[in-house]
């Protein structure tokens, strides 16, 4: 293992964890806005960026097992987690000054090179919670502190963008998320990345290529996994042309340019509902919580559709966030519940890989779909959130016992035929 610095506590831990997370992620969603705005700005047209940003997101399906596997093998995690939050820093910064002025392929290149790190962050970090807290109540609180600070940096990225695009310059904006991520880097050199006692020194016993299939397989074979992977992908293909459908639903309304504000107001909804479940725990299962939330989302989207007055339109994109956050928290405390603590890091990254690629493609569709009268593109939208909960409730497995909170537990040091301990990071 490779030195840490002293413990300083569970609770210092997580809070210099949150910061972290959300220093990684504020960069992350800020940079859609920044790279659109500086293509605007040197190319004279958002094409170049579209591209840029799916040179970005392709490569995460792809990059998220194989960076699970990789740093489950890592006998020092820390230097992975460094090596990835940096890549992804300097990718920033370096599209900051290629974006516009240097060949195409070449800031096309540097754009998947920081897509192949985005894991780590839009699914890498989340298992250190396991690191930092025992299971139980603390650890369920904090994985909904997780999701809350994943949708605080959702609201202050685009505006984090936003403002520095117009106080300097787009350039001066990339390059400012570029410091963000960069800090990031700094705070998570502190962090603990220590494995299970008695087996930190345990060399790798399998092939790379197992990993990768104990991965897959894991996500596969475990039915609460495969269910709520499922669900997740299937809603994230409505929520990946939310975006676009409400700057289109707007401008369809006679309030261009409001679309953002809709946005917004999902998001802050997102925010609040995910620090109501850390606040004020439901006394539901993770399982009835995501039905519960993918319910609640779709319904409030459906609502939205149908009625046309702008202030409660926008009070129902609120509604529909208050639902959507939690559903973010309830799927981090599945996953850190039902995956072993060998393959932890493969199903959370893979999870997260899989959302960002079900996002891309529900924003491609919409955009075949844009002469669609926008109210319907909502209705879609609203519908794949409900088809997404029924998927779950008839995939996942019947609660024991008239339903309990989460699955069997899986201590952090279990061991069985090939299982190896992992440096837990996933989102």
């Amino acid at each position: 293992m490779s030195p840490c610095p002293a413990p300083a506590g569970p609770r210092s831990g997580l809070r210099r964890y949150l910061a972290t997370a959300f220093c990684a992620r504020l960069a992350e969603e800020g940079m859609a806005v920044a790279v659109a705005l500086l293509a605007v700005q040197c190319a004279g047209s958002a094409a170049q960026g579209a591209f840029v940003l799916t040179a970005w997101m392709a490569p995460h399906v792809v990059a998220a097992p194989l960076v699970g596997a990789l740093a489950t093998r890592m006998r020092h995690p820390r230097l992975g987690h460094l090596g990835a939050l940096g890549g992804f820093a300097g990718s920033i910064v370096a599209l900051s000054v290629l974006l516009g002025r240097a060949p195409t392929p070449l800031t096309l290149a540097v754009a998947a090179a920081g897509g192949c790190c985005g894991p780590v962050v839009s699914g890498g970090l989340s298992g250190l919670v396991a690191v930092l807290l025992p299971d139980g109540p603390p650890r369920d609180r904090a994985y909904a502190l997780d999701a809350a600070v994943y949708n605080a940096a959702s609201v202050a990225g685009p505006a984090v963008a936003g403002a520095g695009a117009a106080l300097a310059s787009p350039g001066a904006a990339l390059l400012l998320l570029g410091g963000v991520a960069a800090l990031a880097v700094a705070l998570a050199a502190g962090l603990p990345y220590e494995r299970p006692r008695g087996l930190a020194d345990a060399a790798p016993a399998t092939t790379l290529r197992a990993d990768l299939a104990a991965g897959l397989t894991a996500v596969w074979r475990t039915r609460e996994l495969r269910a709520i992977t499922a669900a997740g992908c299937l809603a994230f293909i409505g929520i990946g042309g939310l975006t676009t459908t409400a700057v289109l639903l707007t401008a369809h309304r006679g309030h261009p340019g409001a679309g953002g504000a809709l946005m917004t107001a999902f998001a802050v909804g997102a925010l609040l509902g995910s620090l109501a479940v850390a606040r004020w725990r439901p006394p539901l299962s993770d399982q009835r919580l995501a039905a519960l939330s993918l319910c609640g989302t779709g319904l409030a989207l459906g609502a939205a559709a149908l009625i046309p007055a702008p202030a409660a339109g926008a009070a129902l994109f609120v509604v529909a966030g208050g639902f959507d956050g939690p559903l973010l928290t309830a799927t981090f405390r599945i996953r850190a519940g039902h995956a072993r603590p060998d393959v932890r890091t493969q199903v959370f990254t893979l999870g997260a890989g899989l959302k960002i690629t079900a996002a891309s493609c529900g924003a491609t569709l919409v955009g075949v779909a844009a002469a669609l009268p926008p109210p319907l593109l909502l209705l879609a939208i609203a519908a794949a959130q409900l088809a997404a909960a029924l998927l779950y409730m008839l995939t996942r497995p019947r609660p024991e016992g008239g339903g309990t909170r989460r699955g069997p537990a899986l201590p952090d040091t279990a061991k069985g035929a090939g299982t190896r301990p992992a440096p837990f990071t996933g989102r």
